[in-house]
């Protein structure tokens, strides 16, 4: 890792700062959530008082606890991240792997010399985020490396796969290769993202509605080697029509106030939730 530094400055001081706070808490084995079986301590993480009440509030939309059992998260796992942007499911992964577990974070390279905002969210609270194992340098499609081939037990991403898809189609599958290659066998690719209507055109809509269908997103998965393991519906929404540009919707409201009713009445996008299985 350290060969890697002289590009990435930012993120390897991070890694150092995180180390060495993570140390300092070496003996507070427990971590910020107290040690019990899976479903207790998701809603235990969930309900920390490190999340602000605007990202619990969003809970009724994205189900965490119910979401990341379906994924089949353990607290002992070794889990990559990808793209966690604000670090909305960061608040809850990194308490919930913090004493047994190991967290990587693939996020984009800060850009300038300084940390990042998702960087300076990570090191204003060591005793939430200071045992995060590392964080990789990730811009697909130049950057895609997500660790040793076969060394992590679960890959995440949270509606971002269109953002990789509006890049082009080659980008989605890479980053799908990568989650393949950095998987155990039998480990588990978790993928949600807003759906759109079922066998629409996938680069249409996702240039223009940031949704992608549910075939083309499993087909992407059979393409890169992974069998599908299951398909939840626990981040349907059945008022969300899937026509509508998913900024237009709450959390967002990008449109016209006039609107902002509807919108509400709507509630948060319609999203897929899938679980790929490496073979």
């Amino acid at each position: 890792m350290m060969a890697n530094c002289g590009k990435f400055v930012g993120g390897c001081m991070l890694v150092a700062t995180l180390a060495f706070a993570g140390a300092g808490f070496a003996a507070e084995r427990s971590g910020p959530i107290a040690q019990g079986d899976t479903a207790t301590m998701l809603k235990e993480a969930v309900a920390g008082s490190w999340r602000s009440p605007a990202n619990k509030a969003r809970d009724q939309y994205r189900h965490p606890v119910e979401t990341l059992e379906f994924f089949g998260i353990k607290p002992d796992m070794t889990v990559v991240e990808l793209a966690p942007g604000g670090g909305w499911y960061t608040e809850i992964l990194a308490p919930f792997l913090y004493a047994h577990g190991s967290l990587v974070e693939a996020s984009s390279p800060p850009r300038g010399n300084g940390p990042g905002k998702f960087e300076q969210k990570l090191k204003a609270d060591p005793k939430v985020y200071g045992r995060i194992a590392k964080i990789v340098p990730f811009s697909p499609p130049q950057q895609v490396n997500l660790g040793p081939d076969g060394s992590a037990d679960m890959v995440l991403t949270f509606r971002n796969t269109h953002d990789w898809l509006n890049e082009s189609p080659a980008t989605l599958d890479a980053v799908f290769e990568a989650a393949f290659k950095v998987l155990k066998p039998g480990g588990v690719f978790g993928v949600t993202d807003h759906r759109a209507r079922p066998f629409a055109d996938a680069l249409q809509s996702s240039k223009a509605l940031h949704r992608i269908p549910e075939d083309y997103m499993i087909e992407a998965g059979l393409r890169a080697g992974f069998r599908l393991a299951g398909a939840s519906e626990i981040n349907r929404n059945p008022n969300d029509p899937e026509d509508i540009n998913i900024h237009r919707l709450p959390p967002d409201l990008s449109g016209p106030e006039s609107e902002h009713a509807k919108m509400k009445a709507i509630g948060e996008s319609d999203r897929m939730t899938l679980k790929f299985v490496k073979p």
